[in-house]
This record gives C-alpha cells, sequence and structure tokens, in this order.
C-alpha cells in the first residue's frame, strides 16, 4: 500500500509508507549503541527508551488497527509489544516494529474505509498518521542527543497540513483544543521556503482550515510564518514561537490563545 494523498494547499504527492520507513530508519540509527538513559527535554519525563518505546508501541498498535479495518472506537488498547529483556535490544525492537508495520500497510487498501478519529475516514489516516508520530519522535532523539534535527520539506509542510485538518478532532486526547473557539477570527500559517498557506478560522462553534478558498486572498488577523520544517515542529511545541527562525505578526492575544490550547 502507497499513501500518498495530501489536502494540503500547494501539497505534493507523498508516499507516507516509504516515509514511514525511512523515517524509522533514522530513528534506529540515532538510537543503536547510545546511552538510552539520556533525558529527552522536549518530552519531560521521558528517556530516550521511553521515546523509543512509545514510538515502536504506537506502530504496533496502528498495525493492529489497519489489520483489522476497525470500524469503530476500540474500547482497549492491548497489543502484543514484544518488548526487549534489555535496553539494549531496543534498536532493533524499534526496527522489528516498522517491519511489522510495513506489513500491515502492504496488505491493507489505503482508501478501504474504517473509524478514525481524525478528518479522513479511511486506512491512509492511520498511514500518515504514523509517519508524523515517527518524525516528531525521531526529531525528539536528535534534540536528546544534541544534534540539530533536520525534515525534508515536503514531508515538513504534509506534516503542517495533517496536523492542522486533524487538530478539531483532537479532544479525544487534547481537551484543551475545545477551547479554541472565536467570533471568526482567523491565523494564517504560511511556509516560507515553498507553496503553503492554511487559513485557520475559529469560530463560536469549533474551529477548522478554512475549505475551497485561497487563504492568500483572506486577510488574516494573526500571520505565522517560518519554513515549512519550522512551522511543523512549532506546531508540535519543539520550536519556540520567539524563535528567529519563525514570525509572528497580529493579534498576539490570538496567537496566545492558540498556541496556549493547541498541544497535540
Amino acid at each position: 500500500m502507497s499513501t500518498t494523498d495530501q489536502s494540503g494547499p500547494g501539497s505534493v504527492p507523498v508516499d507516507h509508507s516509504a516515509a514511514v520507513a525511512a523515517e524509522t530508519a533514522r530513528f534506529v540509527a540515532l538510537v543503536k549503541g547510545v546511552d538510552l538513559a539520556t533525558p529527552v527535554p522536549s518530552c519531560p519525563g521521558w528517556t530516550l527508551v521511553d521515546l523509543v518505546r512509545h514510538a515502536g508501541s504506537v506502530q504496533r498498535w496502528f498495525s493492529v488497527l489497519l489489520r483489522a479495518l476497525v470500524q469503530e472506537r476500540p474500547t482497549s488498547r492491548d497489543v502484543e509489544l514484544r518488548l526487549p529483556e534489555h535496553e539494549d535490544g531496543y534498536a532493533d525492537w524499534l526496527a522489528a516494529s516498522a517491519a511489522e508495520a510495513a506489513g500491515a500497510i502492504a496488505g491493507t487498501d489505503p482508501r478501504a474505509p474504517m473509524w478514525a478519529w481524525g478528518v479522513d475516514q479511511h486506512a491512509e489516516f492511520w498511514v500518515r498518521r504514523m509517519l508524523f508520530e515517527t518524525l516528531v519522535h525521531r526529531v525528539d532523539a536528535e534534540l536528546a542527543l544534541g544534534l540539530r534535527p533536520a525534515v525534508d520539506p515536503e514531508l515538513a509542510a504534509d506534516g503542517v497540513d495533517e496536523f492542522l485538518v486533524n487538530l478539531p478532532f483532537a479532544t479525544l486526547f487534547a481537551p484543551n483544543v475545545a477551547n479554541l473557539r472565536g467570533d471568526h477570527r482567523t491565523v494564517r500559517f504560511r511556509c516560507t521556503d515553498r507553496d503553503g498557506d492554511w487559513l485557520v478560522r475559529l469560530r463560536p462553534d469549533g474551529f477548522g482550515v478554512d475549505p475551497d478558498t485561497d487563504p492568500a486572498a483572506v486577510p488574516a488577523d494573526a500571520t505565522v510564518e517560518g519554513s515549512a520544517a519550522d512551522l511543523l515542529l512549532l506546531l508540535y511545541g519543539r520550536l519556540d514561537r520567539g524563535a528567529e527562525a519563525v514570525e509572528c505578526r497580529g493579534d498576539q492575544e490570538l496567537l496566545e490563545l492558540w498556541f496556549a490550547n493547541s498541544e497535540f
């Protein structure tokens, strides 16, 4: 199965299944042979072993969902994790998690209808979600090891889109999202290194990306600009909005509301 759908403006096809494999391989290479007791600053209270265990567990859990093509929200998250007995086995265990995911993805029609917590009620939702779970936690590992993260711009732009279109549905596990309400106030997120422009409108009854409109033609109350990679890291809280890499201008109260309640 190769998922190549994108709904973002100015988007180009992304092979999500191939990207999951590539990002996991990068992750595995990072943690192989390092001290897994190293703290992860971007995930307070976690060490690298917690990070790896989480990333691999997510891949195995999503694989179970894909194989079953679940039609309603699961009542249990129990899954056979086959955790290694010793910490030095975690890198290989993460690689095995990716192999498990690859098998589930290959055997599933990406357009098969299934339950998902986000907007896209098809199997491809979970592959795309798996990609950005893996990619962001690979970035966390790099930050923990004192490395400067690098994210492919096309993947990053797709990740910005995936974040923004699904965030309105994330109250299941991110209850503060329900606070993102307003009298049709708008925030523009714009990539400076490639096509990518999203206009998010806060309404009295909720919020979301304005559909079927040219966001660049609509004035925004606040604007957030940066490279696709920096926007992605900003949205996920891996980059501070005061950083030189991003520019936030316009209604500061609106921006405060957004960043205080959009943690995913």
